[in-house]
Protein backbone atom coordinates (compact mmCIF):
# COMPACT_ATOMS: atom_id res chain seq x y z
CA UNK A 1 0.00 0.00 0.00
CA UNK A 2 1.21 3.14 -1.31
CA UNK A 3 0.07 5.08 1.82
CA UNK A 4 -2.74 6.02 4.59
CA UNK A 5 -6.23 5.60 2.57
CA UNK A 6 -9.53 7.62 3.46
CA UNK A 7 -10.89 7.58 7.01
CA UNK A 8 -13.80 5.45 6.89
CA UNK A 9 -15.02 5.50 10.66
CA UNK A 10 -18.49 5.31 10.01
CA UNK A 11 -20.84 3.55 13.08
CA UNK A 12 -22.07 0.70 10.84
CA UNK A 13 -18.20 -0.04 9.72
CA UNK A 14 -17.14 0.03 12.84
CA UNK A 15 -19.68 -2.16 14.05
CA UNK A 16 -19.46 -4.29 11.40
CA UNK A 17 -15.18 -4.71 11.70
CA UNK A 18 -15.57 -5.43 15.18
CA UNK A 19 -17.91 -8.43 14.76
CA UNK A 20 -16.04 -9.63 12.44
CA UNK A 21 -12.62 -9.83 14.92
CA UNK A 22 -15.34 -11.36 17.42
CA UNK A 23 -15.86 -13.96 14.98
CA UNK A 24 -12.86 -14.63 14.00
CA UNK A 25 -11.67 -14.92 18.15
CA UNK A 26 -14.92 -17.29 18.65
CA UNK A 27 -13.29 -19.61 15.46
CA UNK A 28 -9.81 -19.45 17.54
CA UNK A 29 -11.31 -20.78 20.86
CA UNK A 30 -12.88 -23.61 18.90
CA UNK A 31 -10.10 -24.55 16.88
CA UNK A 32 -7.72 -24.58 19.87
CA UNK A 33 -9.92 -27.25 21.32
CA UNK A 34 -8.85 -29.48 18.53
CA UNK A 35 -5.28 -28.49 17.94
CA UNK A 36 -3.48 -31.60 20.54
CA UNK A 37 -0.36 -32.14 18.12
CA UNK A 38 2.76 -30.60 15.96
CA UNK A 39 1.00 -32.39 13.02
CA UNK A 40 -2.65 -30.58 13.64
CA UNK A 41 -0.87 -27.38 14.28
CA UNK A 42 1.06 -27.10 11.07
CA UNK A 43 -0.78 -29.26 8.42
CA UNK A 44 -4.57 -29.37 10.20
CA UNK A 45 -4.41 -33.07 11.17
CA UNK A 46 -4.27 -33.93 7.06
CA UNK A 47 -8.28 -33.28 7.87
CA UNK A 48 -9.85 -30.65 5.86
CA UNK A 49 -12.37 -30.90 2.87
CA UNK A 50 -11.94 -29.96 -0.26
CA UNK A 51 -14.70 -27.23 -0.36
CA UNK A 52 -12.54 -25.53 2.95
CA UNK A 53 -9.34 -25.78 1.31
CA UNK A 54 -10.16 -24.43 -1.90
CA UNK A 55 -12.22 -21.48 0.02
CA UNK A 56 -8.97 -21.11 1.95
CA UNK A 57 -6.56 -21.51 -0.68
CA UNK A 58 -8.67 -18.78 -2.90
CA UNK A 59 -8.54 -16.55 -0.02
CA UNK A 60 -5.04 -16.61 0.43
CA UNK A 61 -3.90 -16.66 -3.15
CA UNK A 62 -5.66 -13.18 -3.27
CA UNK A 63 -5.04 -11.55 0.11
CA UNK A 64 -5.92 -8.25 1.03
CA UNK A 65 -4.09 -7.16 -2.83
CA UNK A 66 -7.14 -8.30 -5.07
CA UNK A 67 -9.21 -5.41 -2.97
CA UNK A 68 -6.86 -2.77 -2.56
CA UNK A 69 -3.20 -3.02 -4.08
CA UNK A 70 -4.84 -4.61 -7.24
CA UNK A 71 -7.94 -2.15 -8.14
CA UNK A 72 -4.68 0.51 -7.95
CA UNK A 73 -2.81 -1.19 -9.95
CA UNK A 74 -4.99 -1.45 -12.84
CA UNK A 75 -5.83 1.89 -12.75
CA UNK A 76 -2.34 2.80 -12.92
CA UNK A 77 -1.35 0.78 -16.13
CA UNK A 78 -4.39 -0.75 -17.42
CA UNK A 79 -5.19 -4.32 -18.46
CA UNK A 80 -1.56 -5.03 -18.53
CA UNK A 81 -2.40 -6.14 -14.74
CA UNK A 82 -4.66 -8.28 -15.88
CA UNK A 83 -1.62 -10.49 -16.87
CA UNK A 84 -1.17 -11.14 -13.35
CA UNK A 85 -4.76 -13.31 -12.88
CA UNK A 86 -5.27 -14.80 -16.56
CA UNK A 87 -2.85 -17.68 -15.83
CA UNK A 88 -5.14 -18.89 -12.95
CA UNK A 89 -6.96 -21.62 -14.51
CA UNK A 90 -3.60 -22.96 -16.31
CA UNK A 91 -2.36 -23.25 -12.36
CA UNK A 92 -4.79 -24.45 -10.57
CA UNK A 93 -4.79 -27.76 -13.53
CA UNK A 94 -0.81 -27.95 -12.48
CA UNK A 95 -0.99 -26.91 -9.18
CA UNK A 96 -3.76 -30.32 -8.40
CA UNK A 97 -2.08 -32.48 -10.51
CA UNK A 98 1.39 -32.19 -11.01
CA UNK A 99 2.45 -31.12 -7.16
CA UNK A 100 -0.78 -31.29 -4.71
CA UNK A 101 -1.57 -34.81 -5.48
CA UNK A 102 2.12 -36.18 -5.11
CA UNK A 103 2.66 -33.86 -1.85
CA UNK A 104 -0.45 -35.53 -0.49
CA UNK A 105 1.02 -38.63 -0.77
CA UNK A 106 4.42 -37.86 0.51
CA UNK A 107 2.69 -36.34 2.99
CA UNK A 108 0.86 -39.59 3.71
CA UNK A 109 3.83 -41.68 3.43
CA UNK A 110 6.28 -40.21 5.58
CA UNK A 111 4.15 -37.69 7.75
CA UNK A 112 5.20 -34.88 6.16
CA UNK A 113 4.45 -30.91 7.23
CA UNK A 114 6.41 -28.97 5.37
CA UNK A 115 7.35 -27.27 1.81
CA UNK A 116 10.87 -28.19 2.98
CA UNK A 117 10.04 -31.35 3.82
CA UNK A 118 8.76 -32.77 0.73
CA UNK A 119 12.01 -30.94 -0.86
CA UNK A 120 14.41 -33.31 1.80
CA UNK A 121 12.29 -36.58 1.25
CA UNK A 122 12.72 -36.03 -2.62
CA UNK A 123 16.57 -35.40 -2.49
CA UNK A 124 17.21 -37.72 0.04
CA UNK A 125 18.92 -34.25 1.63
CA UNK A 126 18.82 -32.24 4.51
CA UNK A 127 20.70 -29.52 3.25
CA UNK A 128 18.36 -29.02 0.36
CA UNK A 129 15.89 -28.99 2.80
CA UNK A 130 17.42 -26.30 5.21
CA UNK A 131 18.84 -24.23 1.95
CA UNK A 132 15.03 -24.39 0.93
CA UNK A 133 13.54 -23.66 4.56
CA UNK A 134 16.39 -20.05 4.66
CA UNK A 135 15.14 -18.95 1.27
CA UNK A 136 10.98 -19.34 2.57
CA UNK A 137 11.84 -17.52 5.83
CA UNK A 138 13.80 -14.30 4.16
CA UNK A 139 10.61 -14.27 1.68
CA UNK A 140 8.36 -14.78 4.76
CA UNK A 141 9.82 -11.64 6.68
CA UNK A 142 9.18 -9.37 3.84
CA UNK A 143 5.69 -10.63 3.18
CA UNK A 144 4.92 -10.41 7.11
CA UNK A 145 6.33 -6.69 7.59
CA UNK A 146 4.07 -5.28 4.36
CA UNK A 147 0.61 -7.28 5.39
CA UNK A 148 1.42 -6.15 8.80
CA UNK A 149 1.94 -2.68 7.55
CA UNK A 150 -1.25 -3.20 5.56
CA UNK A 151 -3.33 -4.34 8.33
CA UNK A 152 -2.38 -1.30 10.23
CA UNK A 153 -3.56 0.81 7.22
CA UNK A 154 -7.13 -0.77 7.27
CA UNK A 155 -7.34 -0.95 10.76
CA UNK A 156 -6.54 2.65 10.75
CA UNK A 157 -8.92 3.62 8.28
CA UNK A 158 -11.95 2.03 10.15
CA UNK A 159 -11.19 3.21 13.84
CA UNK A 160 -8.89 6.06 13.33
CA UNK A 161 -6.38 4.65 15.77
CA UNK A 162 -3.33 5.40 13.91
CA UNK A 163 -0.86 3.23 11.50
CA UNK A 164 1.39 2.00 14.44
CA UNK A 165 -1.96 1.19 16.64
CA UNK A 166 -3.42 -0.24 13.80
CA UNK A 167 -0.17 -3.02 13.09
CA UNK A 168 -0.70 -3.82 16.72
CA UNK A 169 -4.23 -4.21 17.11
CA UNK A 170 -4.02 -6.05 13.93
CA UNK A 171 -1.29 -8.77 14.59
CA UNK A 172 -2.93 -9.38 17.82
CA UNK A 173 -6.27 -10.41 16.84
CA UNK A 174 -4.05 -12.42 14.49
CA UNK A 175 -1.93 -13.72 17.22
CA UNK A 176 -5.08 -14.74 19.15
CA UNK A 177 -6.01 -17.40 16.46
CA UNK A 178 -2.30 -18.16 14.95
CA UNK A 179 -0.44 -19.26 18.99
CA UNK A 180 -3.78 -21.16 19.48
CA UNK A 181 -5.42 -22.43 16.65
CA UNK A 182 -2.41 -22.65 14.24
CA UNK A 183 -3.20 -23.26 11.15
CA UNK A 184 -6.89 -25.08 11.48
CA UNK A 185 -7.64 -21.92 13.14
CA UNK A 186 -6.29 -19.76 9.76
CA UNK A 187 -7.88 -21.97 7.18
CA UNK A 188 -11.32 -21.62 8.78
CA UNK A 189 -11.01 -17.93 9.14
CA UNK A 190 -9.88 -17.88 5.44
CA UNK A 191 -12.75 -19.98 4.89
CA UNK A 192 -15.52 -17.49 6.71
CA UNK A 193 -13.37 -14.32 4.96
CA UNK A 194 -13.75 -15.85 1.94
CA UNK A 195 -16.73 -16.96 1.25
CA UNK A 196 -18.40 -12.76 2.81
CA UNK A 197 -15.58 -11.64 0.51
CA UNK A 198 -16.69 -13.85 -3.12
CA UNK A 199 -20.45 -12.52 -2.06
CA UNK A 200 -19.35 -8.38 -1.26
CA UNK A 201 -16.90 -8.92 -4.91
CA UNK A 202 -19.98 -9.76 -6.81
CA UNK A 203 -22.05 -6.84 -5.48
CA UNK A 204 -19.14 -4.26 -5.20
CA UNK A 205 -18.87 -5.52 -9.58
CA UNK A 206 -22.44 -4.78 -10.14
CA UNK A 207 -22.32 -1.75 -8.39
CA UNK A 208 -19.66 -0.98 -10.81
CA UNK A 209 -21.89 -1.72 -13.79
CA UNK A 210 -24.49 0.03 -12.46
CA UNK A 211 -22.65 3.44 -12.01
CA UNK A 212 -20.42 3.30 -15.28
CA UNK A 213 -23.41 2.43 -17.65
CA UNK A 214 -21.94 -1.09 -17.93
CA UNK A 215 -19.21 -2.42 -19.51
CA UNK A 216 -19.88 -0.70 -22.66
CA UNK A 217 -19.99 2.43 -21.10
CA UNK A 218 -17.17 2.12 -19.07
CA UNK A 219 -15.09 1.08 -22.38
CA UNK A 220 -16.10 4.30 -23.85
CA UNK A 221 -15.09 6.57 -21.56
CA UNK A 222 -11.88 4.96 -21.19
CA UNK A 223 -11.03 4.82 -24.89
CA UNK A 224 -12.11 8.49 -25.29
CA UNK A 225 -9.26 9.72 -22.47
CA UNK A 226 -6.77 7.19 -22.76
CA UNK A 227 -7.01 4.39 -25.61
CA UNK A 228 -3.82 2.80 -24.33
CA UNK A 229 -5.05 1.80 -21.15
CA UNK A 230 -7.29 -1.35 -22.75
CA UNK A 231 -4.95 -2.04 -25.38
CA UNK A 232 -3.41 -5.75 -24.89
CA UNK A 233 -0.53 -4.31 -23.43
CA UNK A 234 -2.49 -1.90 -21.14
CA UNK A 235 0.19 0.92 -20.69
CA UNK A 236 3.19 -1.47 -19.46
CA UNK A 237 5.32 -2.57 -21.79
CA UNK A 238 4.64 -6.23 -23.49
CA UNK A 239 7.82 -7.68 -22.23
CA UNK A 240 6.79 -6.66 -18.35
CA UNK A 241 3.21 -7.84 -19.22
CA UNK A 242 4.86 -11.41 -20.31
CA UNK A 243 6.75 -11.48 -17.31
CA UNK A 244 3.64 -10.84 -14.98
CA UNK A 245 2.50 -14.10 -16.88
CA UNK A 246 5.30 -16.15 -16.24
CA UNK A 247 5.86 -15.54 -12.52
CA UNK A 248 2.27 -15.37 -11.04
CA UNK A 249 1.76 -18.15 -13.57
CA UNK A 250 4.38 -20.85 -13.21
CA UNK A 251 5.55 -18.93 -10.30
CA UNK A 252 2.16 -19.72 -8.14
CA UNK A 253 3.47 -23.82 -7.79
CA UNK A 254 6.46 -22.83 -5.53
CA UNK A 255 4.37 -19.98 -3.07
CA UNK A 256 4.46 -21.93 0.15
CA UNK A 257 1.32 -20.22 1.50
CA UNK A 258 -0.61 -22.00 -0.86
CA UNK A 259 1.50 -25.51 -1.67
CA UNK A 260 1.63 -25.77 2.27
CA UNK A 261 -2.09 -26.41 2.30
CA UNK A 262 -1.95 -29.84 -0.23
CA UNK A 263 -0.69 -31.41 2.62
CA UNK A 264 -4.22 -31.00 4.61
CA UNK A 265 -6.71 -32.57 2.10
CA UNK A 266 -8.28 -35.05 3.68
CA UNK A 267 -9.16 -37.19 0.63
CA UNK A 268 -6.32 -36.43 -2.06
CA UNK A 269 -9.30 -38.66 -4.80
CA UNK A 270 -10.89 -35.16 -4.55
CA UNK A 271 -8.01 -32.79 -6.45
CA UNK A 272 -10.10 -34.06 -9.82
CA UNK A 273 -12.61 -31.28 -8.63
CA UNK A 274 -9.95 -28.70 -6.85
CA UNK A 275 -9.01 -26.73 -10.59
CA UNK A 276 -12.54 -26.15 -11.16
CA UNK A 277 -13.68 -25.20 -7.81
CA UNK A 278 -10.57 -23.01 -7.55
CA UNK A 279 -11.00 -21.16 -10.88
CA UNK A 280 -14.51 -20.19 -9.99
CA UNK A 281 -13.72 -19.04 -6.78
CA UNK A 282 -10.95 -16.69 -8.11
CA UNK A 283 -13.16 -15.53 -10.74
CA UNK A 284 -16.09 -14.57 -8.05
CA UNK A 285 -13.35 -12.94 -5.75
CA UNK A 286 -11.58 -10.88 -8.55
CA UNK A 287 -14.63 -9.36 -10.17
CA UNK A 288 -14.03 -6.94 -7.83
CA UNK A 289 -9.59 -6.41 -8.78
CA UNK A 290 -11.35 -6.45 -12.11
CA UNK A 291 -14.27 -3.76 -11.73
CA UNK A 292 -12.79 -1.00 -9.55
CA UNK A 293 -9.67 -0.79 -11.40
CA UNK A 294 -11.25 -0.21 -14.88
CA UNK A 295 -14.88 1.80 -13.17
CA UNK A 296 -12.69 4.07 -10.77
CA UNK A 297 -10.86 4.82 -14.61
CA UNK A 298 -14.10 5.42 -16.09
CA UNK A 299 -15.32 7.49 -13.55
CA UNK A 300 -12.28 10.08 -13.66
CA UNK A 301 -11.91 9.79 -17.51
CA UNK A 302 -15.11 10.86 -17.47
CA UNK A 303 -14.77 13.52 -14.83
CA UNK A 304 -17.41 12.46 -12.53
CA UNK A 305 -14.46 11.48 -10.08
CA UNK A 306 -11.28 13.59 -9.51
CA UNK A 307 -7.99 11.68 -10.38
CA UNK A 308 -6.81 9.91 -7.23
CA UNK A 309 -4.34 10.75 -5.07
CA UNK A 310 -2.84 7.47 -4.66
CA UNK A 311 -4.08 4.36 -6.87
CA UNK A 312 -3.89 2.58 -3.50
CA UNK A 313 -7.55 4.75 -3.05
CA UNK A 314 -9.34 3.24 -5.62
CA UNK A 315 -11.59 0.55 -3.80
CA UNK A 316 -12.21 2.94 -0.70
CA UNK A 317 -12.82 6.00 -2.83
CA UNK A 318 -15.33 3.99 -4.79
CA UNK A 319 -17.03 2.13 -2.12
CA UNK A 320 -17.70 5.52 0.00
CA UNK A 321 -18.87 7.44 -2.82
CA UNK A 322 -21.14 4.91 -4.60
CA UNK A 323 -21.90 1.75 -2.85
CA UNK A 324 -24.67 1.17 0.08
CA UNK A 325 -22.30 1.56 3.54
CA UNK A 326 -23.25 -2.02 4.59
CA UNK A 327 -21.32 -2.99 0.99
CA UNK A 328 -18.51 -1.11 1.59
CA UNK A 329 -18.17 -2.16 5.82
CA UNK A 330 -18.10 -5.66 4.74
CA UNK A 331 -15.16 -5.20 2.37
CA UNK A 332 -13.00 -3.15 4.94
CA UNK A 333 -13.84 -5.90 7.26
CA UNK A 334 -13.32 -8.87 4.81
CA UNK A 335 -9.83 -6.92 3.51
CA UNK A 336 -8.51 -6.73 7.57
CA UNK A 337 -9.33 -10.35 8.03
CA UNK A 338 -7.71 -11.15 4.76
CA UNK A 339 -4.20 -9.42 5.54
CA UNK A 340 -4.98 -11.08 8.65
CA UNK A 341 -5.20 -14.99 7.77
CA UNK A 342 -2.24 -14.01 5.32
CA UNK A 343 0.06 -13.25 8.43
CA UNK A 344 -1.29 -16.22 9.72
CA UNK A 345 0.06 -18.20 6.94
CA UNK A 346 3.05 -17.20 6.97
CA UNK A 347 3.65 -17.04 10.21
CA UNK A 348 2.58 -20.86 10.59
CA UNK A 349 4.94 -21.47 7.59
CA UNK A 350 8.16 -19.56 8.96
CA UNK A 351 7.58 -21.15 12.79
CA UNK A 352 7.69 -24.59 11.23
CA UNK A 353 10.73 -23.68 9.34
CA UNK A 354 12.54 -22.60 12.75
CA UNK A 355 11.51 -25.45 14.58
CA UNK A 356 11.05 -28.37 12.39
CA UNK A 357 13.31 -27.88 9.20
CA UNK A 358 16.68 -26.07 10.40
CA UNK A 359 17.13 -28.61 12.82
CA UNK A 360 16.90 -31.24 10.63
CA UNK A 361 19.06 -29.49 8.02
CA UNK A 362 21.44 -29.69 10.73
CA UNK A 363 20.90 -32.92 11.86
CA UNK A 364 19.16 -32.50 15.19
CA UNK A 365 15.89 -34.05 16.14
CA UNK A 366 12.78 -31.84 16.78
CA UNK A 367 11.46 -32.25 20.06
CA UNK A 368 7.98 -30.64 21.55
CA UNK A 369 6.92 -29.19 17.99
CA UNK A 370 3.75 -28.05 19.15
CA UNK A 371 4.91 -26.00 22.36
CA UNK A 372 7.87 -24.46 20.19
CA UNK A 373 5.91 -24.00 17.58
CA UNK A 374 3.46 -21.76 19.29
CA UNK A 375 6.37 -19.73 20.87
CA UNK A 376 8.16 -19.26 17.79
CA UNK A 377 4.80 -17.97 16.05
CA UNK A 378 4.15 -15.13 18.93
CA UNK A 379 8.01 -14.17 18.53
CA UNK A 380 7.90 -13.84 14.49
CA UNK A 381 4.31 -11.94 15.10
CA UNK A 382 6.36 -9.53 17.49
CA UNK A 383 9.35 -9.18 14.69
CA UNK A 384 6.75 -8.91 11.51
CA UNK A 385 4.99 -5.84 13.68
CA UNK A 386 8.15 -4.50 15.07
CA UNK A 387 9.41 -3.99 11.60
CA UNK A 388 6.24 -3.07 9.92
CA UNK A 389 6.33 0.18 12.07
CA UNK A 390 9.74 1.34 9.70
CA UNK A 391 6.71 2.19 7.03
CA UNK A 392 7.69 3.20 3.96
CA UNK A 393 10.66 2.57 1.46
CA UNK A 394 12.00 -0.38 3.85
CA UNK A 395 8.86 -2.28 4.06
CA UNK A 396 8.19 -2.28 0.34
CA UNK A 397 11.82 -3.14 -0.37
CA UNK A 398 11.09 -6.22 2.03
CA UNK A 399 8.21 -7.31 0.31
CA UNK A 400 8.49 -6.32 -3.42
CA UNK A 401 10.79 -9.84 -4.02
CA UNK A 402 8.28 -11.93 -2.02
CA UNK A 403 6.15 -13.69 -4.75
CA UNK A 404 9.37 -13.80 -6.92
CA UNK A 405 11.94 -15.20 -4.28
CA UNK A 406 9.30 -18.15 -3.66
CA UNK A 407 9.07 -18.91 -7.41
CA UNK A 408 12.78 -18.69 -8.27
CA UNK A 409 14.00 -20.83 -5.19
CA UNK A 410 10.99 -23.42 -5.62
CA UNK A 411 9.62 -24.16 -8.25
CA UNK A 412 12.63 -25.95 -9.89
CA UNK A 413 13.14 -27.78 -7.00
CA UNK A 414 9.60 -29.28 -5.92
CA UNK A 415 6.99 -28.50 -9.01
CA UNK A 416 9.55 -30.29 -11.68
CA UNK A 417 11.67 -32.18 -9.21
CA UNK A 418 8.77 -34.01 -8.09
CA UNK A 419 7.92 -34.95 -11.82
CA UNK A 420 11.10 -35.34 -13.03
CA UNK A 421 13.37 -38.30 -11.96
CA UNK A 422 16.67 -37.03 -13.83
CA UNK A 423 16.63 -34.49 -11.17
CA UNK A 424 19.20 -34.25 -8.68
CA UNK A 425 20.36 -32.52 -5.28
CA UNK A 426 23.09 -31.45 -6.61
CA UNK A 427 20.62 -29.54 -9.29
CA UNK A 428 18.29 -28.42 -6.89
CA UNK A 429 20.34 -27.03 -4.58
CA UNK A 430 21.93 -24.83 -7.43
CA UNK A 431 18.96 -23.82 -8.42
CA UNK A 432 18.10 -22.74 -5.21
CA UNK A 433 21.31 -21.00 -4.50
CA UNK A 434 21.01 -19.11 -7.64
CA UNK A 435 17.68 -17.59 -7.63
CA UNK A 436 18.67 -16.49 -3.82
CA UNK A 437 21.75 -14.41 -5.09
CA UNK A 438 19.82 -13.31 -8.52
CA UNK A 439 16.94 -12.05 -6.37
CA UNK A 440 18.53 -10.44 -3.11
CA UNK A 441 21.33 -9.16 -5.37
CA UNK A 442 19.58 -7.05 -8.40
CA UNK A 443 16.67 -6.19 -6.16
CA UNK A 444 18.97 -4.47 -3.43
CA UNK A 445 21.04 -2.93 -6.53
CA UNK A 446 17.80 -1.46 -7.76
CA UNK A 447 16.75 -0.22 -4.31
CA UNK A 448 20.00 1.80 -3.80
CA UNK A 449 19.62 3.33 -7.42
CA UNK A 450 22.59 1.45 -8.75
CA UNK A 451 21.50 -0.64 -11.40
CA UNK A 452 18.36 -1.64 -12.98
CA UNK A 453 17.27 -3.47 -15.64
CA UNK A 454 15.76 -1.92 -19.21
CA UNK A 455 11.61 -1.17 -18.77
CA UNK A 456 9.78 -4.54 -18.99
CA UNK A 457 12.29 -6.73 -17.78
CA UNK A 458 11.74 -7.85 -14.34
CA UNK A 459 14.27 -9.24 -11.60
CA UNK A 460 11.67 -12.30 -10.89
CA UNK A 461 11.35 -13.05 -14.25
CA UNK A 462 14.69 -13.09 -14.70
CA UNK A 463 15.51 -14.77 -11.53
CA UNK A 464 13.02 -17.38 -12.67
CA UNK A 465 14.35 -18.48 -15.72
CA UNK A 466 18.15 -18.79 -14.35
CA UNK A 467 17.14 -20.69 -11.65
CA UNK A 468 15.14 -23.27 -14.26
CA UNK A 469 17.62 -23.39 -16.52
CA UNK A 470 20.27 -23.94 -14.03
CA UNK A 471 18.70 -26.61 -12.37
CA UNK A 472 18.46 -28.61 -15.80
CA UNK A 473 21.77 -27.83 -16.62
CA UNK A 474 23.56 -28.84 -13.26
CA UNK A 475 20.98 -31.91 -12.83
CA UNK A 476 22.55 -33.36 -16.48
CA UNK A 477 26.21 -33.13 -15.72
CA UNK A 478 25.22 -34.92 -12.26
CA UNK A 479 22.76 -37.34 -13.80
CA UNK A 480 24.73 -41.05 -12.81
CA UNK A 481 23.66 -39.60 -9.42
CA UNK A 482 19.97 -38.85 -10.21
CA UNK A 483 18.67 -42.99 -9.54
CA UNK A 484 20.44 -43.22 -6.09
CA UNK A 485 18.91 -40.06 -5.12
CA UNK A 486 15.46 -41.11 -4.96
CA UNK A 487 13.94 -43.68 -2.05
CA UNK A 488 11.36 -46.56 -3.49
CA UNK A 489 8.55 -44.92 -1.49
CA UNK A 490 9.29 -41.40 -3.56
CA UNK A 491 9.87 -43.03 -7.03
CA UNK A 492 6.37 -44.72 -6.55
CA UNK A 493 4.40 -41.54 -5.50
CA UNK A 494 6.26 -39.80 -8.54
CA UNK A 495 4.88 -42.47 -11.03
CA UNK A 496 1.44 -42.15 -9.76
Amino acid sequence: MSGALPHVAHPAIVAVAAAYFAIVVMISVWATRRTKTASDFFVAGHGIGLVALTVASVSTSVSGFAFIGGPGLIYSIGLAAMYIVLPASVTNVMGAWVLAKRMRLLGEARGLMTVPDAIGARYRSPAAQGLSGVAILIGIIGYMATNALAMGVVIDAIFGVGIAWGIWIGMGVTLAYSVAGGILAGIYVDVFQGTLMAAASVLVFLAVLKVGGGLGGISTHILAHDPGFLSPWGKAAPLAALSFFLVFGLGSLGQPQGVHKYYMLKDPLQLRWYPLLKTLGLILVLLLYFGVGVGVKSLVARGALAPLTAPDTATPTFLLRFTPVILAALVFSGVAAATMSAVNSFINIAAAVVTHDLPLALGRTPRNELKWGRISTAVLAVAAAVLAQFSGSMVAFLGIFGWGLFACTLVPALAIGLNWEGATKEGALASIATGLAVTLSFETLAYFKVYSFPAGVTVSGLSLVLSILVFFAVSWLTRTRAAAQIDPDVRLVMSV
